[in-house]
């Protein structure tokens, strides 16, 4: 072997197997025995063996390629869970490619379709609300594409779900509320076809029924997930429900925005209402006062979606639900006394 490269074949001869099993080692096939594994992977560091991935690509017939399918209107959403991913794919060969799809159009199936077959993916994330459509993970399945989907509740079995319990941690925020003495709660919702925004509002309702509260009409209004969207429907609240003392926001876009029409009308934050988000994202710490919101970890369940894919066998990548835990920060204090 002097003055070339070390081979697969030399790995195969030195390690007494044959080339298929020293390939099934590189691709960390789960049919093999961890004795053999250890021993090709130690002839593997002894030579200095490294796999051409243009060759791999070619065996697998699929690139070493990661898709990230989103719709989302957030962002902040899509940039956390890219940097999720590219924590797990750090220092190997895979590479990410994100396309934004539209869910509205009756070719988004076709669509992915296409870009499936024409980029031979190793495997693709969907973030929700593409995460929720059943027919895009049949799909996933019957071009052997693996796939694994974000959500806010159970939407597949364990090796193609990273989900967070959004309407139990909502509950834990509508208790801390009515705990300082808050009775009249209002909610800024997510857009409808998200099942994000209907965990977060299940759980604020049934809060507030187990607390014996009502939600008027009054008290609630639907946004978009963006900042105006948050404008918009807390100006309808505090306009609508003088009696509100708390705004809970599906996320911190909205929460933010809801900052924004409080002191637009000279409201403030939190002396005459307090204000809760969803998602801690930086927007929440860089706001002022500080942003009392529910850390959603994103980034971690992003990781674990990618590790899934490329290294399911890993500890990183059991885990399926990741939960959410309330922060309490400065946009949260007691009701207003009544005159």
């Amino acid at each position: 072997m002097s003055g070339s490269s070390p081979t697969i074949n030399d790995v195969a001869r030195i390690a007494g197997v044959s080339k298929k099993t020293v390939s099934r080692v590189i691709n960390r096939s789960p049919l093999l025995k961890e004795a053999t594994r250890e021993k090709v992977e130690k002839v593997i560091a002894e030579l200095g063996y490294t796999p051409n991935p243009q060759a791999r690509a070619l065996a697998l017939r699929r690139n070493f390629l990661l898709g990230l399918l989103h719709d989302n209107p957030n962002a902040q959403t899509v940039l956390n869970f890219q940097e999720g991913v590219l924590d797990a794919i750090r220092d190997t060969e895979f590479a990410l490619v994100v396309r934004p799809v539209d869910r509205r159009s009756p070719d988004m199936l076709e669509d992915i379709r296409n870009f499936l077959e024409v980029q031979r993916l190793y495997g693709v994330l969907l973030l929700p609300p593409i995460s929720e459509n059943d027919e895009l993970a049949e799909l996933c399945r019957d071009m052997g594409c693996g796939y694994v989907r974000m959500g806010s509740a159970a939407l597949d079995t364990s090796e193609h779900l990273v989900q967070s319990n959004d309407r139990e941690v909502v509950e834990s925020v509508i208790d801390y509320l009515v705990e300082l003495g808050h009775r009249r709660i209002g909610l800024i919702e997510g857009p409808s076809g998200f099942r994000s925004a209907a965990e977060r509002r299940e759980g604020f309702r049934a809060a507030m029924k187990r607390h014996g509260l009502e939600v008027p009409e009054t008290a609630v209004a639907q946004g978009n997930y963006r900042f105006d969207s948050g404008v918009e429907a807390a100006n309808k609240l505090l306009q609508g429900d003088t009696q509100i003392t708390a705004l809970f926001a599906s996320n911190d876009e909205m929460a933010a925005g809801a900052y924004h029409a409080a002191r637009e009308k000279g409201i403030a934050v939190p002396g005459q209402l307090s204000i809760v988000g969803f998602d801690n994202s930086p927007i929440a710490a860089h706001i002022w006062p500080p942003m009392t919101t529910v850390s959603w970890p994103i980034r971690e369940m992003a990781k674990s979606a990618a590790l899934k894919l490329i290294d399911p066998g890993s500890d990183g990548a059991k885990p399926s639900t990741f939960p959410a835990r309330l922060v309490t920060r400065d946009s949260v204090g007691p009701p207003p006394p009544t005159t």
